[in-house]
């Protein structure tokens, strides 16, 4: 079981985030890795649906010209980093080094993810942060590919238009400028798993090292006495619900 100590709950409270290396196995670890590689040899993208994948301004504008992105809430679908294909939409680099991230709902849709998501261990970390009636509202499979930059921020999101409005979403907010001295460097082993509130402010810086840095994340939401914002761009839909993480 994955409960924590009182020590890490107030390190958690004070931090706002909390490292719990060895959280999951080096076999669970392959697994992952093995299943994202079935999936990615098998995707199917059609060549209208190679998306890019930016929370930069002028990348959303282009992406209201599509649904992949907006309707993938429910979905497995894969983006791309720039670059990656040519006039024609045909890759320029083996498919497992064009990718960004897979989201946005391994948690629901692929037995090897939803085993890890709902596992007995992650149910009582849950637990123990005092979640009462945690729902899974999505799930991503993130490449850190070693010429990527890094984003985050909490001080603006993404929100959903109106239906019928153009463009379909925009941002809320800005983002101001941050002091780099202020944030916390915090290695990570294979197998650890970061526990981050999400009023915390992080980011990933550029990888240089010459391999990609695989991470699966997945965002919980406690349920009970929670109303979630139609103006936020993921919503979930008739076929997959926020599912329950206690069964």
């Amino acid at each position: 079981m994955a409960c924590l100590s009182s020590s890490q709950l107030q390190k958690f409270q004070e931090d706002g985030f909390l490292v719990l290396d060895g959280f999951l196995s080096a076999d669970e670890c392959v697994a992952m890795q093995q299943r994202i590689g079935e999936l990615v040899a098998n995707m199917d993208v059609p060549l209208h649906c190679r998306t890019i994948f930016s929370t930069q301004d002028e990348q959303l504008k282009v992406l209201d010209n599509r649904d992949y992105f907006w309707n993938s809430g429910d979905k497995i679908r894969f983006f791309f980093e720039k670059g990656v294909f040519d006039e024609k939409g045909d890759f320029l680099v083996p498919p497992e080094k064009s990718i960004n991230k897979i989201g946005h709902a391994l948690h629901a849709h692929d037995p090897v993810f939803r085993s890890v998501t709902h596992s007995p261990k992650v149910q009582a970390l849950a637990k123990s942060l005092g979640l009462q009636m945690p729902v899974v509202v999505q799930s991503m499979y993130i490449f850190k590919q070693p010429h990527l930059g890094g984003e985050g921020g909490v001080s603006r999101r993404l929100i959903r238009a109106p239906a019928g409005s153009i463009p379909v979403t925009s941002f809320l907010g800005s983002e101001p400028a941050r002091d780099n001295s202020l944030f916390v460097p915090t290695p990570v082993r294979r197998g650890a798993l970061i526990l981050i509130h999400g009023e915390v402010v992080h980011k990933s810086e550029q990888n240089l090292s010459d391999r990609s840095r695989h991470a699966y994340t997945f965002h919980l939401l406690e349920a009970l006495g929670t109303v979630w914002s139609p103006e936020n761009w993921l919503q979930p839909t008739a076929e997959l619900p926020f599912p329950p993480l206690y069964t």
